[in-house]
């Protein structure tokens, strides 16, 4: 479990040092940095997959990833840690900027305290490099790397805004692409595919159930294979009480989404990643999906560790104050902060956590 994250210099984050509990939920105002610590994650996701440099060059390059710009900032600086069975993993780097307005490796440092050891075992990984050398690391046998290889790997951030007729989730996938669900949803109707034609299908019945919760007029997917050697599959489905199948792109935006975020969510416990992260999980949905859909969030943090951006007042009132993360822009910099319960007893007595939030007594409000 990802335990504490410290950040320094990207974008709007200054400074950053936060711990993470399993259900974590971000508030703020437009603007304030929630969106900054989302987009975080994707460049780690990006990072794993060896395209850094690409996601440096198709993010504005530097000068829109360092705080203020490299004049301001000259480098950023990241600290994981990650509680594991026995003991702390921590993963470090230092990216410093370089000529052609990018980032280039300053350090990269993996680090592994065992449980009731004072020194911890520390793997440098050098400097100057444009990709992570982890991969490298841990194909060379060293044990911390492939661990922290595979914690990062697992912390996974998804995407469902794309819902236009373009979207990969409204087109034809690879049939065989069905492991775990794509950022975009991408391999939606493969992976459901593979889920109903699993023994038991105890993972499919109930996603097809809650589906049904949200969009009453749903019935079923109707997914078979087709194209050459049967190889490509599309998100089809059926409607109560009637013949006619359907096609992904009769499904309007906001039951799209609840697909998505239902099927994710309700993955077999051993296929979801070590943490979940979704930015505004309400866009689209009616109140009563958003509250399904928390339950859902709700359940699989018990499970995963979650983390989640909100615009939504409605969605807040699912949880509790212990999950929530206030992000307030200060100045020229995000801050980021868990509230006090003492300060806000009071209020809670008389108001939900939404309205407390609406009052802007919560912080994460306009200035």
């Amino acid at each position: 479990m990802l335990r504490r994250v410290i950040l320094k210099g990207f974008k709007s984050i200054k400074t950053m040092d936060i711990e993470l509990h399993n259900l974590n939920i971000l508030i703020g105002a437009n603007g304030a940095g929630k969106s900054n610590l989302v987009s975080f994650f994707k460049m780690l996701n990006e990072m794993m997959a060896g395209r850094l440099q690409q996601y440096i060059s198709t993010s504005g390059r530097a000068q829109s990833l360092l705080h203020f710009g490299p004049k301001t900032t000259s480098q950023m600086e990241v600290q994981l840690e990650f509680e594991v069975d026995n003991g702390t993993d921590t993963y470090i780097m230092r990216l410093f900027h370089a000529a052609g307005d990018t980032l280039v490796f300053a350090e990269e440092t993996l680090r592994f305290l065992q449980t009731g050891y004072l020194s911890p075992k520390t793997v440098q990984l050098g400097l100057g490099h444009q990709e992570t050398l982890i991969g490298e690391s841990a194909g060379a046998g060293e044990t911390v790397a492939k661990v922290v290889r595979r914690l990062l790997n697992h912390c996974r951030v998804y995407h469902f805004h794309d819902t236009s007729p373009t979207a990969r989730v409204r087109q034809y996938c690879y049939i065989g692409d069905n492991r775990w669900l794509m950022p975009d949803a991408g391999n939606l109707a493969a992976l459901l595919y593979r889920l109903r034609n699993e023994n038991n299908r105890s993972a499919y019945h109930p996603i097809v159930t809650t589906i049904r919760l949200i969009a009453p007029f749903f019935d079923d997917f109707d997914l078979e294979p087709s194209g050459p050697n049967k190889q490509e599959i599309i998100l089809n489905w059926r409607e109560k009480g009637v013949d006619q199948i359907f096609g992904p792109h009769q499904l309007s935006d906001g039951t799209l989404r609840a697909i998505c975020l239902v099927t994710l969510l309700m993955q077999p416990e051993s296929e979801l990643p070590d943490l979940i992260v979704v930015d505004e999980p309400e866009l689209g949905l009616h109140p009563y999906a958003l509250n399904v859909i928390a339950s859902l969030f709700s359940k699989a943090s018990h499970h995963t560790q979650v983390l989640i951006s909100t615009q939504s007042s409605t969605f807040l009132n699912n949880f509790d104050l212990e999950d929530v993360i206030v992000v307030n822009r200060e100045g020229r910099e995000s801050k980021f902060m868990r509230p006090d319960p003492t300060e806000l007893e009071t209020w809670l007595e008389d108001y939900s956590l939404g309205e407390v939030w609406e009052k802007n007594v919560l912080g994460g409000g306009p200035h």
